[in-house]
């Protein structure tokens, strides 16, 4: 009995990993995200006061993304390399059309409406990884000086142009994508060091000459919450007397005072 239920079970799980591997899926990524998927839900459900409906929201979220994971899964990567080039292209071209003609909303100028109405900024955080890609897959690795200031011009182009908007953490996040596959492909320690006072430097020029009052503010409440506890520094301010509260390990499974007392707002 117990030898037909050892034999089941290896079959299930042979018939898992078959199935897995039909559908491009590596079982070790997928177990790592989905565990970290569960374990997100449970505390999101535990720091909300046991609302079930913020359960019923954030499940209906994972199946909608898992979904979307298995059918981006299944577009064969030589697909991928071609289109990256003309996704790049276009997505350049609409960006330089939103500052041009797009449509202004909450202060920003970010959307454009050709029919419906998106953000291209949103093509390019698929775009970006993707061209950077395509042009080290041409190549050799590491990266020379020249590739690499070649990469640096394709994320500063983007970054750029969505900066502009204003989109400030649209345009940080594209441009650590960028220079985060710029790290995989092997780049050399000594290029990374001489970077350091170049980085360093654009950072106050940035600060001094092209971020909006209202984007130094974030930054200095970030730094500084208790500037104003109540309104922008609000948030920070409660996550550090949770983190103050429960420790490294939190207070428990459904004992999470913040949520429970309703400092927590919607």
């Amino acid at each position: 009995m117990i030898a037909g239920i050892a034999h089941q079970t290896s079959g299930g799980r042979g018939l898992l990993a078959h199935l897995l591997h039909r559908m491009h899926l590596d079982p070790m990524l997928l177990a790592g995200l989905l565990a970290i998927l569960v374990m997100g839900t449970l505390v999101l459900y535990s720091a909300s006061g046991n609302d079930l409906g913020i359960l019923l929201r954030q499940g209906t979220r994972i199946g909608a993304a898992m979904l979307v994971l298995i059918v981006m899964a299944q577009i064969n990567i030589a697909w991928i390399r071609r289109v990256a080039p003309w996704a790049y292209l276009i997505g350049i071209i609409t960006l330089v059309l939103v500052i041009l003609s797009g449509e202004t909303s909450g202060g920003a100028q970010r959307w454009l409406n050709i029919g419906i109405r998106f953000q291209p900024s949103e093509l390019m955080k698929l775009a970006v990884p993707a061209m950077l890609a395509w042009f080290l897959h041409e190549r050799p690795l590491p990266p020379t000086f020249l590739m690499n200031c070649f990469l640096l011009a394709l994320i500063a182009a983007p970054v750029a142009l969505i900066a502009l908007q204003p989109d400030l953490g649209t345009a940080i996040l594209i441009a650590l994508t960028g220079i985060a596959v710029i790290f995989l492909a092997g780049i050399s320690i000594a290029y990374v060091i001489s970077a350091i006072p170049i980085a360093v430097g654009a950072v106050l020029i940035l600060w001094n000459f092209y971020m909006h009052d209202y984007q130094k503010q974030r930054v200095l409440t970030l730094l500084d919450p208790e500037k104003d506890p109540l309104g922008a520094g609000y948030h920070i301010i409660q996550s550090k007397i949770a983190i103050g509260s429960g420790g490294l390990f939190g207070k428990g499974w459904l004992n999470g005072s913040q949520g429970k007392l309703e400092f927590l707002p919607e």
